[in-house]
C-alpha cells in the first residue's frame, strides 16, 4: 500500500474517563446482563495462527478463580510444531505490514480504542472479572480504560518518534527513518492486566513489527476476547498471532528461532531471567541481536515520616495493598512507620479491613476477589502460616484463607521487628502487607532499609508533611523505585500521565505508557541526500599555492 499524500495528525488522545457503575447506571446494567451471558456459555478457545483458528485437540480449562469448579472455556493447546506455524505466518504478514503506511496502522488501533471504549466495553470488562477475579472498578480501570489509553497515546508516541530527525547542512537533506525490527516480536503477557495483554503484542504490531502472542495461560479467557476486538479493528491476518500454552513449550522454539527480533514481557523475574539467559545462550544464531524488554516483579513500599498524615498513610496502605488482591506488580508489600504515628496507622488499617467483604466480583459490594490459582493460594497460605509461627511477627488482622469453593485469602496484615524478614524481602504477589516499626528519631537509617531491603526497584511511596523529608527520600531512593509516590499510594499509574517501569530486578526500565517503550520496536536508518555531488576527486588544499594546476 502506498503513502497517501498529506502530513495527517490523528486525534489528539485523552484518558478515557473511567464509569462508575453506580445503582441505576445504564453502565452498570449493560455489564450485569453480560457477565450472566458469558458465565453461562460455555465457550471453546483455539489459537489464531495466520488469522486461522486452530484446534489442537489439547487443552485446559480455563475456569473463574472464585468459582474454580465453574469452567468458562475449553482451551486449545499449542506445541512447538503451532510456534513455528505462528512464526511462518508472521514472516509472511511482515512483508506487506512493515511496508503499510503508519497512518493505516495507526487507523486499526484508534478503530480498536474506539471499539473498546464503546461496544466491547462490557465484553473486555465482563471476561478480565470473570477469568482473573477483578471487581468492576479494577477491570473498567484495566480492561477498559487503560487499554484504550494505551491504543490512543501509543499513535503519539509513534509521531514523537517519528518526528525526531537530524539537522541537514546546505545542499544535503538528512532523513531517519524508523523502519520495524528485522524478524517477529515474541510478546509474553501476564494473567493481571488485560491492559497489559493487548498492549504489549499491540505496540510492537502499531509500529510495524508482526508478532507471535503467548498470554499467561490464567487468562486466556480475556486474551481471546482481545484477539477478536484486534480482528473486527481491521488488523491483517497474520501480524499477531496467539499461540496457548505454557511458558517451555511455546517459549523454548521461540526463543531458538534465528528470526527471534525482540521479546515484549512483562511477569516473573525468574522467567524473565531465565529467558534472558536463553538469548545470551543463543546470541549466535539470531540474525539481528534481540531486543529484551521486560517488566517483572517488585517489592513495593510505603515509607511514612514522622510528621506524615496517618489517615492518608493508613488509606494508601489498605488501597494500595489489597486492590486486586494485591496482584499488581506495583501492590505495596511492605510499610515502615515511625513509632509516633503506629498506633494510630495501625489502628486504622485494621478497622478499615476488618470491612473489606470478599468473594464473588459480580457482587459489586465486594472489595476483593480471589487469588488467581492453586500456586498463587498456596504461595499466601505458606506465608501466613510463616508468620504465624515466628516469634518476631504477629498478624495483626486477617490471616484466613479458604479455598474449597474458589481460591480465597483474606487480607492480611503483618507486623515484624526483622526487616529482614523473608515476607519484608520475597514478592508474594497476593493480599498480604507487612509492617515494620522503625524508631521515629531513625529516619534516615530507615530509608536505607528500604532501598537495600529487597532486590526489586518498581514501584514505591512516601508520606510526608516536611518538604525536607521529602527530598531526603527522593535522593536516599532514587533507585529504589522507578515509579515514586509522594503522599499517594504506590499504584494506579495512567498511560500518559505517570510512564511506568523499574530497573534492577524489576526489569529494563523501557517504560509502558511512553515512546521510550515503542522505540524499542523499530530500528532507526540514517539517509543522507545530496543533491548536487561532487564531480572531483581532488580537495582546494591540494591546489599548488601558485596556482598552475593540480598536483
Amino acid at each position: 500500500m502506498s503513502a497517501a499524500p498529506g502530513l495527517f495528525r490523528p486525534p489528539a488522545p485523552q484518558n478515557e474517563p473511567v464509569k462508575d457503575y453506580a445503582p441505576g447506571s445504564p453502565e452498570r446494567e449493560e455489564l450485569r446482563v453480560r457477565l450472566e451471558q458469558m458465565r453461562s456459555d460455555q465457550i471453546e478457545i483455539p489459537l489464531v495462527i495466520g488469522g486461522k483458528e486452530i484446534r489442537s485437540g489439547e487443552t485446559f480449562e480455563a475456569v473463574m478463580p472464585h468459582d474454580r469448579k465453574h469452567v468458562l472455556a475449553t482451551v486449545h493447546k499449542g506445541s512447538a510444531t503451532h510456534v513455528d506455524q505462528a512464526i511462518e505466518a508472521a514472516a509472511e504478514a511482515w512483508e506487506d505490514w512493515h511496508r503499510t503506511p503508519w497512518e493505516e496502522r495507526a487507523a486499526v488501533f484508534l478503530r480498536a480504542a474506539d471499539l473498546l471504549s464503546g461496544p466491547w466495553r462490557a465484553t473486555l470488562n465482563a471476561a478480565t472479572m470473570l477469568g482473573q477475579s477483578k471487581t468492576v472498578h479494577q477491570a473498567e480501570i484495566d480492561a477498559a480504560c487503560e487499554l484504550t489509553d494505551f491504543f490512543r497515546f501509543n499513535v503519539e508516541f509513534m509521531l514523537r518518534i517519528y518526528a525526531e530527525q537530524p539537522r541537514s547542512s546546505a545542499g544535503v537533506w538528512n532523513r531517519m527513518e524508523y523502519r520495524p525490527l528485522e524478524g517477529f516480536v515474541f510478546a509474553v503477557t501476564p494473567f493481571n492486566f488485560t491492559a497489559i495483554g493487548g498492549n504489549l503484542p499491540g505496540s510492537a504490531a502499531l509500529m510495524g513489527n508482526t508478532v507471535v502472542w503467548k498470554p499467561a495461560s490464567t487468562a486466556a479467557y480475556s486474551a481471546h476476547f482481545l484477539m477478536k476486538l484486534f480482528e473486527e479493528a481491521g488488523l491483517p491476518p497474520g501480524v499477531i498471532n496467539l499461540v496457548y500454552g505454557s511458558g517451555a513449550e511455546i517459549g523454548d522454539p521461540a526463543l531458538a528461532s534465528p528470526h527471534l527480533a525482540g521479546v515484549h514481557f512483562t511477569g516473573s523475574t525468574p522467567v524473565f531471567q531465565s529467558m534472558w539467559k536463553t538469548i545470551g545462550a543463543n546470541i549466535a544464531n539470531y540474525r539481528n541481536y534481540p531486543r529484551i524488554v521486560g517488566e517483572t516483579g517488585g517489592k513495593d513500599f510505603i515509607v511514612a515520616h514522622p510528621s506524615a498524615d496517618a489517615e492518608a498513610v493508613a488509606t494508601a496502605i489498605v488501597r494500595g495493598s489489597f486492590e486486586y488482591q494485591g496482584q499488581k506488580c506495583s501492590a505495596a508489600s511492605r510499610i515502615f512507620a515511625p513509632a509516633n504515628l503506629w498506633p494510630e496507622i495501625r489502628d486504622r488499617v485494621v478497622e478499615d479491613v476488618a470491612t473489606i467483604r470478599v468473594g464473588d466480583v459480580a457482587d459489586f459490594g465486594n472489595f476483593m476477589g480471589a487469588v488467581i490459582d492453586a500456586g498463587s493460594f498456596r504461595t499466601q497460605k505458606e506465608a501466613i502460616e510463616e508468620a504465624k509461627a515466628a516469634d518476631k511477627v504477629n498478624v495483626l488482622v486477617g490471616g484466613g484463607y479458604d479455598d474449597s469453593d474458589g481460591w480465597f485469602v483474606e487480607p492480611t496484615v503483618l507486623e515484624t521487628t526483622d526487616p529482614d524478614f523473608r515476607t519484608m524481602k520475597e514478592e508474594l504477589f497476593g493480599p498480604v502487607v507487612t509492617a515494620y516499626v522503625y524508631p521515629e528519631s531513625k529516619y534516615d537509617e530507615t530509608l536505607e532499609l528500604v532501598d537495600k531491603g529487597a532486590p526489586y526497584g518498581l514501584t514505591g511511596a512516601v508520606f510526608a508533611r516536611e518538604r525536607e523529608a521529602l527530598e531526603i527520600a527522593d535522593e536516599k531512593l532514587r533507585y529504589a523505585a522507578g515509579n515514586f509516590y509522594v503522599n499517594d499510594k504506590p499504584t494506579g499509574a495512567v498511560v500518559g500521565q505517570q510512564p511506568f517501569g523499574g530497573a534492577r530486578a524489576s526489569g529494563t526500565n523501557d517504560k509502558a505508557g511512553s515512546m521510550w517503550n515503542l522505540i524499542r520496536w523499530v530500528s532507526p536508518r540514517t539517509i543522507k541526500e545530496t543533491f548536487v555531488p561532487a564531480t572531483d576527486y581532488r580537495y582546494p588544499f591540494m591546489t599548488p599555492e601558485d596556482g598552475r594546476g593540480a598536483l
